[in-house]
């Protein structure tokens, strides 16, 4: 018998799947919670699979636990668990949020491209204004993808469709990738699509060359504030900055220098380096910046329940079957590398 708990928005088709399968209990919090917080211990203690976006604060109280499948792309909430030690596996949700992220990062090359915000001023001020500027294609443009999983390789499907370059930095060049939740037309599961690919070490030659960077990877000790001063100087004037990723991969006074001196062009943000960003905070007053509120791919969107679940039903199935997860998440990535 495996006892799951699921602190997750469920999904009933989803939930029905799961709690179908022989052998199955399914224990589902009728209020998840973004957040960590204290579980009842004695809903919690004997399940053997935890299923969350966050592992409870009296998470040592899950002595019997053995894998943990995230509803979130990012891991940082795992790091400090000791999980590896513990004969613990995890696995993540990559793969649903790519698609509407993918689209987030299109849709902001295209506004910053054309000015859309200024646009959108002169509307409101009745200014009638034709500049060349509101004109600019992003047809033949380069746009750099630092990073190449799920979202850099549909945001790369999606730029080539659009007849633009793709040039891609990575740790160890591009693979076929195929142990990964992907929606089915998706993505680059080959790893065919990128003009160029660029390997560490290769940062200032990437950098030289694009029209857009967009940060594509995930948040870790080895990535926090791996983009500063020297990187965004790299960049030609008439090049734009989208982070979908996390904020502090980018060191924030560098970013804040460079929009002030003019070391890029704008910058389109949907992560942060405070929730939620105080008024008086700076990134609000430039014009060439667009700001979301981390909502390029979000648990509220019509698809994220059913994708989750979907994920999960076949991780499920391979946990029950002894196979390799999908999502896996190696010990070094758990560690923090």
């Amino acid at each position: 018998m495996h006892r799951i708990f699921a602190d997750v928005p469920v999904h009933a088709p989803g939930l029905a799947a799961v709690a179908a399968l022989p052998g199955i209990v399914v224990d589902a919090c009728e209020q998840p919670e973004e957040r960590s917080r204290e579980l009842p211990r004695e809903r919690i203690q004997d399940a053997d699979v935890l299923f969350c976006t966050y592992p409870p604060s009296n998470f040592d109280a899950m002595k019997k636990v053995r894998w943990i499948q995230l509803a979130s792309a990012g891991y940082s909430q795992l790091f400090g668990l000791e999980l590896v030690a513990r004969g613990i596996v995890a696995s993540n949700a990559r793969g649903c949020f790519d698609v509407p992220i993918a689209e987030w990062n299109l849709a902001m090359m295209v506004n910053l491209a054309r000015d859309l915000r200024r646009m959108i001023r002169n509307q409101e001020g009745a200014v009638w204004d034709r500049r060349a500027g509101f004109q600019t294609e992003i047809r033949g443009m380069t746009v750099g993808i630092w990073g190449y999983g799920g979202i850099g390789r549909e945001t790369a499907r999606l730029a080539r469709a659009l007849g633009m370059r793709v040039h891609v930095l990575t740790r160890g060049g591009v693979k076929p990738r195929h142990d990964v939740y992907c929606v089915p037309g998706t993505g680059d599961p080959d790893g065919i699509l990128p003009h160029r690919t660029f390997r560490s070490g290769e940062e200032m030659d990437f950098l030289r060359e694009l029209d857009f960077l967009i940060v594509a990877m995930p948040l870790t000790r080895a990535t926090e504030g791996l983009i500063g001063e020297r990187e965004l100087r790299a960049l030609p004037p008439a090049a734009y900055v989208l982070n979908p990723a996390r904020g502090p991969i980018i060191r924030q006074t560098a970013l804040l220098r460079a929009l002030d001196e003019g070391w890029i062009a704008g910058a389109a943000l949907d992560t942060h380096y405070a929730y939620p960003l105080p008024p008086e905070h700076p990134l609000w007053r430039y014009p060439n910046v667009i700001l979301t509120p981390h909502i390029s791919g979000s648990s509220l969107s019509q698809h994220f329940a059913g994708r989750l679940w979907d994920i999960f039903a076949v991780n499920l199935r391979r946990f029950l079957g002894g196979e390799r997860l999908t999502n896996l998440l190696t010990p070094e990535q758990l560690a923090g590398g």
